[in-house]
């Protein structure tokens, strides 16, 4: 029997997944080095060494692309806060767990297109899908930090200012990180930690205990994977 030369519908539809993730995976970086609207698909095409048309094979336009690199940079997040507070641990070690994987998102390309672009270049309806999943995610965060404050981990606090604070600070870090600097995203990860738990004061302030080895294991335990393109439609935005 003659070996057919064409490949199986599911290697195809593989293949194809690979393409696009590197068509949004390049987008994402040129849109975090140049900004949106500085960016061309031509920019995109000649990162990947295509032809513009090319890429239209893969998406319709620059809004689907900014949108699917912000979906799945939340997504991301989601998917791993969800395991996360799933789990028995205390509040405290799910929060510290949060935020090591947090630290993790935002070093990457789809965080950090998340946190430096995001979705206010897109059009209104495209703009509320993705921010009621912004609050699906921060409603996890106060939930965990409310979750504390029941068992005891963490210090009475208002959940909300809490889970605000941390985010904005932890968010900065796609601005200024450099992966070529002294730290790695997991060093980071450990002062950021550090510091938010036991906040700067002085060598004689009693530090409470961070359940990094803890938050650690959970964290890599539920650390986002690859983006998940067909977990939600790809072909929302216009």
């Amino acid at each position: 029997m003659t070996a057919s030369p064409w490949k199986k519908p599911a290697d195809r539809q593989k293949e194809r997944e690979v393409k696009r993730d590197a068509v949004l995976r390049a987008a994402a970086q040129a849109f975090n080095e140049n900004g949106f609207h500085k960016t061309s698909l031509d920019d995109v095409a000649e990162r990947l060494n295509v032809t513009k048309p090319t890429i239209y094979y893969y998406v319709k336009n620059k809004d689907q692309i900014l949108f699917e690199c912000v979906r799945i940079g939340l997504e991301m997040l989601e998917d791993a806060s969800a395991q996360i507070e799933g789990t028995s641990a205390n509040g405290l070690t799910k929060l510290i767990a949060l935020w090591r994987v947090y630290v993790q998102i935002v070093t990457e390309d789809f965080g950090r297109c998340l946190i430096l672009v995001g979705e206010d270049p897109l059009p209104p309806g495209t703009r509320k899908e993705l921010r009621a999943l912004k609050g699906r995610i921060d409603k996890r965060f106060r939930s965990v930090i409310a979750e504390g404050i029941e068992d005891g981990s963490i210090r009475p606090c208002d959940p909300k200012i809490a889970a605000f604070a941390a985010a904005g600070a932890l968010s900065w870090i796609a601005r200024w990180y450099d992966p070529r600097g002294p730290l790695n995203p997991q060093e980071l990860a450990d002062q950021m930690i550090d510091l938010l738990v036991n906040g700067v004061g002085g060598a004689g302030q009693a530090k409470r205990k961070t359940n990094g080895k803890a938050g650690m294991k959970l964290a890599a335990a539920n650390a986002p994977t690859s983006p998940k393109q067909s977990r939600k439609s790809a072909n929302r935005a216009s």
